[in-house]
């Protein structure tokens, strides 16, 4: 029978070290030794050092039945063992082969049983003593709150069962770098907490194989390797040890504790929703063995720790997302009216931060943008906004530095982290976080942690202190935080539907009161063309007949006085024809609004009535006007219009007088539609008006006095009200009889707002 060993061979270079092949590396360390069974119980394996523990050769036992090697009574006590499936139970198995006991570790690797025998331990710890450190453990984790102190507590307590010199707990981040999250060391040894190591000291399958086997134990860092045999029976043939207790180590990772004086370790996985969350990492500075039973009791800490994360970390994340929770109750319960300027008071509001902890926020909506807090300019959110469509045209884009996937031109120095979500119709809400610059302490230099030289590949050999400072990244965004950020945006988003839905019905509602406004004034235009226009045609048609039958006998002045008649008359519908065209011709011009001087408008006004105001001898008072959204052509129309009918309407009992008010900042015209607008007075001491006829006073043609009184079309107010309405704003009047009238006018401060639906 020809016989070889299964060592692997292949030089590990910086093209395959990351491959490297250790679950196969057909060798074990010394302190035990392994033999492979078939499912026939044919032994197919056996290491070397077989002859160190028993009175065989491994080329005695290859190819024998197990049985007729080490006894039927042994043969018999494995398969009792395996078939009550206690395979890869947390007892080994405790058997005597050739009158020395052992402890035999068993797994299955393909169709082969794998045997791992060590010695019985000496001194051997009762399981009475591990239960009573665990119960005693237990009782402290209660006490602790944070996950932090939970594994600072796992450290001292797994560093008192198992008399390592140092006990790390060691946690990886998303990119598997780690960081020592906790430690308990002699103290006599330089600290490593808080010190971090690149991913590359833990390559990926090293990784895979502390998922699969959460301990592994290294006797003795000197250890010399002890190959592994089998029957030569056919080509490639090997065993994966990835579930070995006794699996020897990769060349590159020893050398690596070398170079850290380390002379043994004991690592326990810490596996969390099935990813390798970290490890307790156990140092000794010299040769050190465990029992199976202080493996459990250590193997115990991890599961005391994996089995806590969730609860630590979500009792955390709970107390600060009930924070985000209310914050986001606060802001959908806002009583708001359904209108575009909403947004200036949501974006306002301090719990649109606090919703994800963000320092600033960004509501771009009709190409307008509301901001809060500390945001870039306008110019950079657009720029970004329009990067981020470009790359990644999902709705939802979280990054923590917006450097990795944004050129210089989209950076801003305010920010560094950002939740984006698009709202739809081409808006968008984004929330910033600055710029956090921190200072990490590495274990050596991260970036060469591999070196080559003329004698092949190492690990690094210095692990002094490396500080890096990272820039242009913010805090990471916590997933509750995400979370909270897109149930807003969906809330936001459906809020946006509705005002948009509100105006349509406000602008169809708009149209029906401007076409039933439209009708009336039509029905009062053919009104007035039956019987105002057609009374001084009348008297036109009445004078005229009568000269022309009583030529012979009519006197000079009496033809003065028809001729007088007939002018007046003719001036009469002349007025009438010229204020019907004005009104017609007033339209919606809110597309043409410009920055007005209310003061030069009065100014020009008063120069230009100069000879009315003269001849009523009418006093006019004024204060400072202010700068409205308005069209100067119609603002003199608007003046005009009011000082005459101030002026029209004296009293006959005191001279009259005209005092004109205006406010000097914004005043809110309307609480829930948040209108902002400046207002002007004109207060007379007129004859006044019942307060009745307040409204039906701006209707076109209508009068409160007959022609003979007061002489006029009755368009002029009327005239007003459609020139205000054009701009935007608002007239009223207020009028006690005998006393006087206010003609007041409302103009909205932003341009963009209306006063004709509120």
């Amino acid at each position: 029978m020809k016989i070889k060993d299964i060592v692997n061979r292949d030089i590990v270079t910086l093209t395959n070290c990351e491959h490297e092949p250790i679950h196969i590396p057909g060798k074990i360390q010394p302190h035990g030794f392994l033999i492979g069974v078939t499912s026939n119980w044919k032994i197919d394996f056996c290491t070397e050092n077989i002859s160190v523990f028993l009175d065989l050769l491994h080329t005695q036992v290859l190819g024998k039945d197990f049985a007729a090697v080490f006894g039927a009574n042994a043969e018999k006590q494995i398969l009792e063992y395996i078939n009550e499936d206690k395979i890869q139970d947390v007892f080994p198995l405790e058997i005597e082969l050739f009158n020395k006991l052992f402890q035999i570790s068993i797994h299955k690797s393909h169709d082969i049983y794998v045997l791992e025998a060590e010695p019985q331990f000496p001194g051997k710890e009762k399981l009475a003593d591990v239960y009573t450190q665990t119960i005693q453990f237990v009782t402290q984790m209660n006490n602790t709150k944070s996950l932090k102190d939970l594994c600072a507590l796992v450290a001292q307590g797994t560093r008192e069962i198992t008399g390592y010199d140092r006990v790390m707990i060691y946690r990886f981040d998303e990119q598997y770098n780690g960081e020592v999250f906790a430690e308990n060391c002699r103290e006599d040894l330089e600290p490593f907490l808080g010190l971090h190591y690149p991913h590359t000291d833990i390559p990926a399958q090293a990784r895979e194989l502390y998922i699969k086997n959460q301990l592994r134990l290294i006797v003795d860092i000197d250890y010399k390797p002890v190959p592994i045999y089998t029957v030569d029976d056919k080509e490639g043939k090997n065993l994966d040890l990835s579930l070995s207790i006794l699996r020897s180590t990769s060349p590159i990772h020893v050398e690596y504790l070398k170079n850290m004086g380390v002379g043994a370790t004991l690592t326990i996985s810490l596996i969390h929703h099935d990813r390798l969350w970290g490890l307790i990492a156990c140092h000794h500075y010299s040769e050190k063995n465990i029992s199976p039973e202080i493996r459990l009791a250590a193997k115990l800490q991890g599961q005391f720790i994996t089995s806590q994360i969730d609860i630590r970390q979500s009792n955390d994340e709970n107390i600060n997302a009930q924070k985000t929770n209310v914050a986001f109750e606060q802001l959908t319960s806002l009583d708001l009216p359904i209108l575009q300027n909403s947004l200036e008071t949501i974006a306002a509001m301090p719990q649109l931060l606090e919703l994800c902890n963000a320092a600033g926020v960004s509501i771009v909506s009709r190409e307008k943008i509301y901001k809060n807090g500390l945001t870039p300019s306008d110019e950079k959110i657009t720029a970004l906004i329009e990067a981020i469509a470009n790359k990644f045209p999902n709705e939802i884009f979280v990054t923590n530095k917006i450097s990795d996937d944004f050129s210089e031109t989209v950076q801003d120095s305010s920010f560094a982290g950002i939740i984006y979500h698009s709202l739809g119709n081409n808006d968008h809400i984004i929330w910033y976080r600055p710029e956090t610059i921190s200072e990490i302490n590495w274990g050596g230099d991260p970036e060469k942690s591999i070196i080559k030289d003329s004698n092949g590949l190492h690990p690094r050999n210095s692990f002094n202190i490396w500080k890096q400072i990272v820039k242009n990244q913010s805090s990471n965004w916590k997933q509750y935080e995400i979370n909270a950020a897109v149930k807003y945006a969906h809330a936001l988003h459906n809020q946006l539907i509705l005002i948009m839905l509100s105006e349509e019905e406000e602008k169809y509602r708009s149209q029906s009161e401007l076409l039933k406004e439209t009708n009336s004034e039509l029905e009062n235009i053919n009104w007035i063309s039956t019987h105002d226009l057609q009374e001084p045609l009348r008297k036109i048609q009445l004078i005229t007949s009568k000269m022309l039958s009583e030529l012979d006998v009519i006197s000079t002045e009496s033809i003065s006085n028809s001729l007088q008649r007939v002018s007046k008359s003719a001036n009469r519908m002349s007025g009438l024809l010229e204020d019907i065209l004005k009104y017609t011709r007033i339209k919606n011009t809110r597309d043409k609004l410009e920055e007005v001087d209310l003061n030069k408008i009065l100014k020009s006004t008063i120069k230009e009535m100069h000879e009315t105001i003269a001849e009523s001898k009418a006093i006019i008072e004024h204060e400072n006007l202010p700068e409205v959204h308005a069209i100067s052509f119609l603002m003199r129309q608007l003046f005009i219009n009011i000082l005459q009918n101030s002026i029209k309407y004296a009293s006959s009992e005191r001279q009259p007088k005209i005092v004109i008010t205006a406010s000097q900042e914004p005043v809110l015209i309307h609480d829930r539609y948040k209108v902002y607008c400046h207002w002007v007075c004109f207060s007379d001491n007129g004859i006044g008006f019942e307060q009745q006829y307040a409204e039906s006073i701006f209707k076109v043609f209508t009068r409160l006095h007959t022609q003979e009184q007061y002489t006029g079309s009755g368009v002029g107010l009327a005239l007003c009200k459609k020139i205000m309405q054009a701009v935007g704003g608002d007239i009223r009047a207020e009028g006690k009889p005998n006393q006087g009238a206010d003609i007041i006018i409302y103009f909205p401060c932003d341009p963009e707002d209306t006063l004709l639906a509120l």
